[in-house]
């Protein structure tokens, strides 16, 4: 099971893809969580303690370097198809039976990046997607920056988190036009922060079309556990069976 997770800033994405991850490993799935959000706070989601030892890999210029081929991070000649298939094991970090891999961001200059960083971590991503047995869950920004024609085919579901209100809507649609550019064609929401009935209507009515896969409650716990810096979903038995729910029907979907 291949997903990628979107959503505006702020929408609760890297919760879902931290609650996600720990149902998948319940189940006795072998997960590997990608944090390709440049706001890198998967680490922290998923209750490690000390982050301060972690570099993402869009930062290890020397490794970059290495297996591109490039002179320097902005050489012109550099190798489109890195050798990747050894850093999945050296570059993660296991956490509760969980590996991490933090990517980081790829730079952006008018309609993309030619460059030795971006075509590193494309080759990484699609490595990670089309040739691993795993479970891979992909935590990325408000887009689809990461993926790439070559990759989508493996990917078994885009869920874009959804909370009530017409900008959150508004960016589920966004991402579904870049999706639907690139030919990915298995999109999906969750609605979070859902208070009421209301709430689930209001999402249900804005989104048009794109399947939803259930809800997540507004839950204080939430809020309680990044205060603490635990697990979202520790001591939060809610959110869990709430995302426990949704991952059977993303099962049932995409298994159709």
């Amino acid at each position: 099971m291949k997903i990628a997770v979107s959503g505006k800033g702020g929408v609760g994405k890297t919760t879902f893809v931290a609650s996600l991850a720990k149902v998948f490993s319940e189940c006795g799935k072998k997960v590997i969580a990608i944090d390709a959000d440049p706001v890198s706070n998967l680490a922290v989601t998923m209750g490690i303690k000390s982050t301060s030892g972690i570099t993402p890999i869009s930062q290890m210029k020397d490794l970059i370097k290495e297996r591109t081929g490039a002179s320097d991070e902005y050489g012109k000649f550099f190798s489109l198809n890195p050798t990747v298939s050894d850093l999945p094991e050296k570059l993660s970090l296991e956490h509760e039976g969980i590996k991490l891999m933090v990517l980081g961001a790829i730079k952006r200059g008018g309609g993309g990046c030619a460059c030795p960083e971006s075509a590193f971590l494309r080759a990484l991503l699609s490595h990670l997607i089309v040739h691993r047995d795993e479970v891979i869950i992909v935590d990325m920004e408000a887009g689809v920056e990461h993926l790439g024609r070559a990759t989508v085919r493996s990917v078994n579901a885009l869920i874009v988190i959804v909370e009530p209100g017409s900008k959150s809507i508004e960016t589920a649609f966004q991402v579904k036009k870049l999706a639907d550019d690139i030919g990915l064609k298995s999109i999906y929401a969750v609605g979070n922060k859902v208070a009421s009935e209301g709430h689930k209507a209001l999402i249900e009515r804005g989104l048009k079309g794109i399947p939803v896969l259930g809800y997540i409650s507004l839950n204080d716990k939430i809020l309680e556990s990044d205060i603490e810096r635990r697990a979202a979903f520790s001591e939060n038995k809610l959110l869990l069976e709430e995302v426990r729910a949704i991952k059977e029907r993303l099962v049932e979907l995409t298994n159709k």
